[in-house]
């Protein structure tokens, strides 16, 4: 059992993160939590990372007397210029070793981090269409959300936080008062007497059950 708790929590390390493990993008449904993650995660790691995804790259230029605009060779970059393309080098990586082989595949032909991360936000996100789509069918699944029979208590719980979550990275806003009306009410019957006691002792406007 220790074994398989232990696999457990290293495939979800692979997927969400640590300090020292980087998110990964395993399928598209999981882009919205990833997303948030590997901000987060890049500007713990390097903030330089994060303004070169945003920015974009920097073109290493020289303006000459007759007003041309060229690019430098690389043999004629300055300290400071090969630090900018390392830090670009950089955030390109960090991204692509993010995500699965077979999502990376798809986005070889992107040179920089920040045309990589647009066109990832641009697939997985969607239009304004595909994202009020997506918002209701989460809306839907916590309004249809109830307990499975033979299922746990645990196993709800996660199944629940793993809803709850997916809906605030889609940007629904739920109230603490109705996540937790919609945990208690989609219990099994043996948790009756509980919910009664809960609801008539509890806060549920400030009550974090879920």
């Amino acid at each position: 059992m220790d074994s398989q708790n232990s696999t457990v929590h290293q495939e979800l390390d692979a997927i969400m993160g640590t300090a020292t493990r980087i998110p990964r993008l395993l399928f598209a449904e999981g882009f919205p939590e990833w997303k948030y993650r590997m901000e987060k995660y890049i500007k713990m790691k390097d903030f330089k990372i994060w303004r070169s995804i945003l920015k974009g790259p920097v073109w290493i230029t020289t303006t000459l007397e007759n007003g041309e605009v060229i690019d430098n060779e690389i043999e004629n970059y300055t300290e400071e210029d090969i630090e900018k393309v390392e830090q670009q080098e950089k955030a390109l990586a960090t991204l692509t070793i993010a995500l699965s082989p077979e999502i990376a595949q798809g986005f070889r032909e992107y040179t920089s981090a920040k045309a990589l991360w647009e066109a990832l936000i641009e697939v997985y996100e969607g239009n304004e269409d595909m994202k009020q789509s997506r918002q209701d069918m989460l809306r839907q699944k916590f309004n249809l959300f109830n307990h499975i029979l033979g299922e746990s208590l645990e196993a709800q719980l996660e199944r629940f936080s793993t809803l709850t979550t997916e809906m605030s990275s889609a940007g629904i806003l739920v109230t603490i008062s109705e996540i937790n009306k919609k945990l208690l009410n989609s219990l099994s019957k043996s948790w009756d007497m509980n919910v009664s006691v809960i609801k008539k002792t509890k806060d549920l406007n400030r009550l974090s059950l879920a």
